[in-house]
């Protein structure tokens, strides 16, 4: 839906994932959309240095998350949330089914 808007489909998904996950490795990321490592480390390198997101190094793994002091974080979130109300149910379904270790 947004794909165009952010220049590719795995750009949107990296943002919803993370907008209702609030946080998340790249690993899990390629798990639930079935796609390429290296794109989704591709579009998680690409917002973090245009300061969308911030990463925290846990031992080999990077989590990422929402840069808080992102000028444009409301928007973009309300954005993003808006988009989501037209994913399918299913797809809402999944994406809000949030299982970590704790």
């Amino acid at each position: 839906m947004l794909a165009s808007l952010f220049g590719s489909e795995n750009a949107e998904r990296v943002l919803i994932f993370l907008l209702l996950r609030e946080e998340g490795y790249a690993a899990e990321i390629v798990r639930f959309f079935n796609v390429s490592l290296s794109m989704i480390q591709k579009q998680l390198k690409k917002f973090e240095l245009a300061g969308v997101l911030i990463k925290k190094d846990i031992g080999k793994n990077k989590l990422y998350s929402f840069n808080p002091r992102y000028a444009f974080l409301s928007e973009l979130k309300a954005l993003l949330a808006k988009a989501y109300e037209f994913y399918s149910p299913e797809q809402k379904e999944a994406l809000g089914y949030n299982r970590r270790r704790s």
